[in-house]
């Protein structure tokens, strides 16, 4: 469910004099549809340049996610806009990004963009895993698996994204980068190219067979048992399964269509 937005011009006189601290007077402020999480989410202007900022109150049950951005984002240039400043005033939770200029991805079978996901999949893969508080992938799928046994295939040392919506993916003319790290994972390198195939087929038009050759696509992939892909298939129709009787609304039950579909095709091979 989303988070109710409040516009950045009604944040406390005091937070905007803190930013402009650091930005100098604001020129223009645009409210953004991005930050589907958050409470504050704007594009600002001012004379030397622009920025994006995402925030939440820092007594929001979320607010430890800002403090997670703001901590992997040295260890991801180049895959990810980088964080410029994090702040905590006047019971807010700020963090401003690089301004971006690209499009979402867009996910739809024989999309130009397709490639430039699966590269930045493959980069963000090659990339070491930093030594700060992360949640763990088979703690995060434990609840989930058929048996407990199953949530091994998922332990790993690798930095992972985990949530591959296609509004988390910017793409422009030299490539994608990945944004919103709220939900960065410690687990088995192969794991962000399964959840792109959920997300693939999620988008309309791919099959599982050629979501997963998209997945190959990603050099990791082709490092996962096919039991580990099954049961990773498996914990994922029962987790969307969760989610869209929680919160049903259009794009939980494509989420769950799509895990459920690619489930059933690994089960029957």
């Amino acid at each position: 469910m989303a988070t109710t937005r409040t516009p950045f011009e009604d944040l406390p006189a005091s937070v905007h004099t803190v930013i402009e601290e650091r930005t100098g007077p604001l020129l223009k402020i645009e409210t953004t549809a991005a930050g589907f999480n958050s409470e504050i989410s704007a594009r600002l202007h001012w004379a030397g340049g622009t920025c994006f900022v995402k925030g939440l109150r820092t007594d929001h049950p979320r607010a430890w996610t800002q403090q997670r951005e703001a901590e992997v984002s040295p260890h991801i240039r180049g895959i990810a806009p980088a964080v410029l400043w994090h702040l905590q005033t006047e019971g807010w939770d700020l963090v401003a990004f690089e301004a971006l200029d690209g499009h979402h991805a867009d996910y739809s079978p024989g999309s130009p963009d397709l490639p430039k996901v699966a590269d930045v999949l493959r980069r963000l893969s090659e990339t070491p895993c930093p030594d700060i508080e992360l949640r763990r992938a088979e703690q995060r799928l434990l609840g989930y698996v058929a048996n407990e046994d199953d949530a091994e295939h998922f332990v790993g040392s690798a930095l992972l994204h985990t949530d591959l919506n296609n509004t988390n993916v910017l793409v422009d003319d030299e490539g994608a980068l990945l944004v919103d790290w709220a939900w960065a994972t410690r687990g088995a390198p192969w794991l962000d190219a399964g959840y792109w195939v959920i997300w693939l087929m999620a988008a309309g038009g791919h099959t599982p067979e050629t979501a997963e050759e998209w997945a190959a696509r990603v050099p990791t992939w082709h490092t996962a048992p096919r039991t580990g892909i099954d049961a990773f298939a498996e914990a994922h129709a029962n987790l969307w399964e969760e989610i869209a009787d929680a919160a049903p609304d259009d794009w939980t039950r494509r989420m769950r269509y799509a895990a459920q579909g690619w489930a059933a095709h690994r089960s029957a091979q």
